[in-house]
């Protein structure tokens, strides 16, 4: 059975708060903070305190029940406590407009919400479907890791190359790519997984790096900048990454830099693989030159921890992500098995599986 430490879990709801392990006090310390507003997890998922798309989905979803209870104790009349509920459920979609999952799931709960008949029972509805998407992540991740397992039938020695997180601290469960690895390293299939360090916030070193060796599952670090000599001395034989959102046409937002890892692959007949769970898909996108890109911060950029690394007065270009077009995609890993080319065929075909439920 396919498990991680416990101590990697990204959040976990109690009844009354939910507490969210601090990512970016990684790997130093581990800081957890206890959310009994929906604001606080509101600024946890700007800051990226708990990031990849899986887990601010799931953050989202109890941050829902705080917004509720807010909204019921307001002393409004019904219609009011409605309108107020909306209005957090509009602020809180809205903290990060890359990573779909995030508006999903407040969609998810707003129409849960908009199906009790008095306000007074949406609290504790809006708690059951929130255990719910939290439950069906666990198992996506699983499913998505059985599913990867097939592209590498008979295959040992196995050596992944992989960007950003998309691990246990990005999702409720085992990962998205690091799902996979966890299922590859299982089976005694895997020898080695390369992370690239991820600049600008470093979440391959401080995240991936740490969580894989904390499961014990061999990784060496490499700066971003590394991966095509890496490719290049014959040292990678497929690359995972996750997704924060996924177009009609199979078109891929993630972490910035993966566009760059793609092209590479490409160029040395390496495969590029990402896993993914059917919310991370927008079915309302065709093309990835529609995907909302997030700019981030300057600072983030022109020094890290305090330390500033740059010339004052310098312009900063600073994009949380970039799309890597379907072309480049060798195939998409998800809970439903895998997707190939022509992904407007498959990701329909996965689009109308979920219809029908």
């Amino acid at each position: 059975m396919m498990t991680t430490n416990d101590s990697l879990r990204s959040l976990q709801w109690d009844g009354e708060a939910l507490t969210l392990l601090d990512q970016t006090k990684l790997p130093g310390e581990r800081v957890y903070i206890r959310c009994i507003d929906w604001r606080v997890v509101a600024e946890a998922i700007k800051m990226l305190r708990v990031r990849g798309a899986p887990a601010i989905g799931v953050a989202a979803a109890y941050a829902m029940i705080l917004a509720a209870r807010e909204a019921q104790k307001s002393g409004a009349d019904e219609e009011e406590r409605r309108l107020l509920l909306a209005n957090f459920a509009y602020d809180l979609a809205n903290t990060r407009p890359t990573a779909v999952n995030l508006a999903w799931a407040v969609k998810r709960l707003e129409a849960v919400a908009a199906e009790e008949v008095s306000f007074d029972t949406v609290p504790a509805a809006l708690e059951a479907e929130a255990k719910a998407v939290e439950a069906e992540d666990l198992g996506l991740n699983k499913a998505m890791a059985e599913a990867g397992l097939t592209l590498f039938e008979g295959k040992k020695g196995v050596r992944i190359l992989t960007h950003c997180n998309a691990g246990a601290l990005a999702t409720a469960g085992i990962g998205t790519a690091l799902g996979v690895v966890r299922a590859l390293h299982q089976n005694g299939q895997l020898e080695r997984v390369y992370a690239d360090e991820t600049r600008p916030l470093l979440q391959g070193a401080r995240l991936t790096a740490f969580e894989l060796h904390e499961d014990g599952i061999p990784v060496t670090l490499l700066t971003d900048n590394m991966a095509a000599y890496a490719m290049q001395q014959g040292l990678i034989d497929a690359v995972i990454v996750g997704a924060d959102r996924i177009t009609t046409e199979g078109d891929v937002a993630n972490k910035i830099g993966t566009y760059g890892v793609a092209l590479t692959a490409k160029a040395h007949g390496i495969p590029f693989y990402v896993a993914a769970p059917y919310s991370t898909f927008d079915f309302t996108l065709k093309s990835g030159k529609d995907i909302p890109i997030e700019m981030r911060s300057a600072d983030e950029v022109l020094g890290f921890h305090g330390v500033r690394t740059a010339p004052e007065g310098i312009d900063v270009l600073n994009p949380a992500f970039d799309v890597t077009p379907h072309e480049l995609v060798s195939a998409i890993i998800t809970e439903a098995g895998v997707l190939k080319a022509p992904y407007t065929e498959s990701v329909d075909a996965l689009r109308k599986r979920y219809e029908k439920k």
